[in-house]
């Protein structure tokens, strides 16, 4: 584990490669599983693109998605977006304790997540907003192998969906990475989640070549991963409808209760499917809620 500097939280230089990236991922969830969502944005200062995702779902809930992938690229060390049907705002307030995230657009609201993945979806248009802090629950978790660092989080504030108020006070987890990311090329599976008992997971597998995470409660880190792989059972879409964890400290079941999804088209035409979820994580005895993706790119085979 590399140890997460105050600095590290800020806007880096970009490489000289296309597909070089700085992205911020924010997830949340209630306890109990009920609601969840999260946030990206994604600068590709070398394609003049940002990326900026945005979603409200639960189990009782129609997906409400917004997938922005042509607003402009915000000037150092501006984290702010805007576009047609979309202003959004990132901030640090206090490095590695407190982030913020401001949101006023207007969703896509589908049954189907896997409508998603037409050329042009068809759904309702609804506003949506956000007015969330992510604190920090436990120690910022650096990668030794790549420019990354995870932290995990209580996430509070308030929700707007349509003409629905939603006060939260939930958890999630939080992460910043910049370098090269080629969503076409490389499979990959991550998670995070919090268990009932306060314990916090995470884990990310790229092939079944590596694996990196960790089991921690408080500020203790109690197991850092070696070796991760994901066995997703696929449903239509290839969207799973479970999943097991192998890590080198036991397996964890997981169990999804609403998806998100995104659909991605490279410069060059090629598509990715990225179906991300709100899920019931599990190791036999405890249990808790959390969120995982994988990366599913051109030529995808389940491994």
């Amino acid at each position: 584990m590399r140890t997460v500097q105050p600095a590290d939280e800020q806007r880096h230089d970009p490489g000289d490669e296309p597909y070089w990236n700085e992205s911020y991922y924010l997830d949340f969830h209630t306890a109990s599983g009920d609601l969840g969502g999260y946030v990206r944005l994604g600068l590709y200062p070398n394609l003049g693109v940002s990326w900026y995702w945005a979603c409200v779902v639960g189990p009782e809930r129609r997906l409400h998605m917004v997938a922005e992938h042509h607003a402009s690229v915000p000037a150092p060390p501006s984290l702010e977006i805007r576009a047609s049907g979309l202003w959004a705002d990132l901030n640090v307030e206090e490095p590695l304790e407190h982030m913020s995230v401001g949101l006023e657009a207007f969703a896509l609201a589908v049954d189907d997540p896997a409508d998603l993945y037409a050329d042009v979806p068809v759904g309702d248009r609804v506003p949506l907003g956000f007015d969330l802090s992510w604190l920090t629950d436990g120690r910022p978790f650096g990668y030794e192998i790549t420019t990354r660092y995870e932290i995990p989080c209580r996430v509070t504030g308030e929700i707007l969906v349509g003409d629905e108020t939603i006060e939260l006070d939930g958890f999630g987890q939080r992460d910043h990475s910049h370098g090269v990311r080629d969503w076409w090329a490389d499979e990959w599976m991550w998670m995070s989640a919090r268990l009932d008992d306060g314990e916090r997971l995470h884990a990310v597998g790229k092939d079944g070549i590596w694996g990196i995470g960790y089991r921690q409660r408080g500020t203790d880190v109690l197991h850092e991963h070696t070796s991760v792989a994901a066995h997703p059972e696929l449903g239509p879409a290839d969207i799973p409808t479970a999943a097991t964890l192998v890590t080198d400290d036991g397996e964890l079941n997981i169990q999804p209760l609403a998806w998100a999804p995104v659909r991605l088209d490279s410069p060059q035409g090629e598509i990715a499917h990225f179906p991300r979820a709100l899920c019931r994580i599990g190791d036999g005895d405890r249990s808790g809620v959390g969120w995982i993706e994988f990366n599913q790119p051109p030529g995808f085979v389940l491994r």
